[in-house]
């Protein structure tokens, strides 16, 4: 009995090996062409190479994992998906640096969304407009106007202190270096009275009207009971927003007493859930209408794409700045660097291994994060209810909503969650590499490459793509400053920089003429 199971046993693994015999070739020969290139460098020089090609594949991976969830479920291909990586980066450094500035902003948000939670009340209302449809547009184009006014009116008359591109005292470099000094302090905010009393009135207003707005320009007119529950959500979105007001200088004085690292960390959880409302917000209200039609999807995300840029620059400036190290991976002095893995919870900056001195927040931090959110994404997808939901989706998901299960919903999480890593990979990325309006664009052509080279529905392809991409541009980086010896050549061979996006685009290029649907991506028959 024994013989026949093992004999069964090997039968399926050799039909398996059969019919994955080219995948199984291709990875066969790309860990040789690995291989044979570190073979070419010092000890010291192919540890640190290994591990800032990790580092620049979990950032990669990050953003590559968001658009393979969304594309595998949805058929979305999200173009704005580079931009919410930036602004992931530039929220959380708001979060980290100028605490103030984001508590004062958070408040007339607050105030505007509550009456959005009371939409089968605008959608009662916006029934009784007109007779027709077109009075009601004509109607609705009419409140947009004046609820954007009223909205604008309010917004202007909220005290908000904020940084000042175009002043170096007071301009995000000038707080990132004031916080990496640790002298950096909370602003003082102007005083709250008189006329500026009304803006909370007006932006509960202004956010009432523009709800009735929208609700107008729906196709049809749908009545249903506002709910207890949406009503007290709403109101404790006011009260809320009352209460932070009156207490922000207690919260504020207690934020700027953390440590810079606990800052950090609540920067990291914040730009998550920012990133995770922006998806949410632009599936409901952008893709939604538009499932049906993909070409609209991919100008509309583009269009999302560049107004984000676009915001970014007006709030934050044009010129590129720097986020500041948390004091948990940037220690000096007596001890540092560290020696060995123990090293990377030394609190130095760096670390020595195998000769080769890493930093801590980069090859350490980076990679762990990036670990982690691959194991936990994919329990969340194999282990757990909603992750059956997803898969199930992505196979049928007709089948999915005979079953009575909400896809519309699903869908939305879905994209919000996607959101969500690419803004988490931007706030990492951000004491890495820097703030620029162009950091979401690089990275966004890195992801789709990874995504291509691993499978475009494939989330474990995704970080196997990721991670050949970060190693490839490391190695190319590596070679151009030390060179490679060619035959026939005096000189060794330096690859220049724009090599770096180019070597991708052929490791690309060369995976997918052999397997159109990338290393581990589904074939279609």
């Amino acid at each position: 009995m024994s013989s026949r199971a093992t004999d069964a046993k090997a039968g399926r693994l050799s039909e398996v090996i059969r019919e994955n015999r080219t995948r199984v070739t291709v990875l066969a020969v790309l860990l040789f062409l690995f291989l044979a290139a570190f073979g070419g460098l010092d000890r010291e020089d192919w540890f640190s190479t290994i591990m800032q090609g990790l580092s620049v594949g979990a950032i990669t991976f990050l953003v590559a994992s968001g658009l393979s969830l969304i594309f595998g479920l949805m058929d979305v291909l999200n173009l704005a998906h580079g931009e919410i990586f930036m602004l992931g980066a530039y929220v959380g450094w708001t979060i980290y640096t100028r605490f103030d500035t984001a508590l004062d902003i958070v408040i007339p948000l607050l105030l505007l969304a509550a009456p959005f939670l009371l939409m089968p009340l605008w959608r009662m209302l916006a029934s009784r407009l007109g007779a027709t449809p077109g009075v009601r547009r004509a109607i609705g184009w009419g409140l947009l106007l004046g609820g954007g006014l009223v909205t604008w009116l309010s917004v202007t008359r909220f005290p908000l202190v904020i940084w000042d591109p175009g002043d170096f005292a007071s301009s995000p470099g000038s707080f990132s270096t004031q916080i990496d000094l640790n002298v950096l302090e909370p602003l003082v905010a102007d005083s709250f009275s008189g006329a500026a009393a009304l803006a909370i009135i007006g932006l509960i207003l202004g956010g009432s009207i523009l709800a009735l707005a929208m609700s107008s320009f729906q196709r049809t007119a749908t009545e249903a009971a506002v709910g207890t529950r949406r009503m007290v959500t709403a109101a404790g979105l006011v009260a809320l927003a009352i209460i932070l007001h009156l207490s922000k200088s207690s919260i504020n004085e207690w934020v700027f007493g953390l440590s810079t690292s606990w800052r950090f960390f609540l920067a990291m959880a914040i730009a998550v859930v920012i990133g995770a409302a922006v998806g949410a917000f632009i599936e409901v209200l952008l893709i939604r209408p538009l499932y049906d039609r993909p070409i609209y999807q991919l100008m509309l995300t583009l269009g999302v794409g560049f107004i984000l840029i676009e915001v970014v620059r007006e709030v934050w400036g044009r010129p590129e700045f720097t986020m500041a190290r948390p004091a948990l991976f940037n220690g000096t002095g007596e001890g540092c660097p560290g020696q060995g893995i123990g090293g990377f919870f030394s609190g130095c900056s760096t670390v020595e291994m195998f000769g080769a001195r890493l930093r801590v927040y980069n090859e350490g931090f980076i990679v762990l994060v990036g670990i982690l959110v691959l194991v936990g994404v994919t329990l969340l997808l194999k282990r757990t209810r909603i992750g059956m939901i997803i898969r199930a989706g992505v196979q049928d998901p007709d089948m999915v909503e005979a079953l009575g299960i909400n896809v519309r919903r699903v869908f939305t999480l879905v994209f919000a969650l996607g959101s969500s890593l690419a803004a988490l990979g931007g706030v990492l990325a951000a004491p890495s590499i820097g703030l620029s309006t162009g950091m979401g664009a690089l990275f966004l052509l890195s992801a789709l490459i990874a995504l291509a080279i691993g499978g475009l529905t494939s989330f474990t392809g995704a970080a196997a793509g990721a991670v050949l991409v970060g190693l490839l541009q490391q190695l190319i980086i590596r070679f151009g400053q030390q060179g490679i010896d060619l035959p026939f050549l005096a000189e060794p061979f330096k690859p220049t920089p724009t090599l770096v996006p180019a070597a991708s685009v052929l490791l690309m290029v060369i995976v997918l003429l052999l397997l159109p649907a990338g290393l581990f991506g589904r074939s279609e028959r």
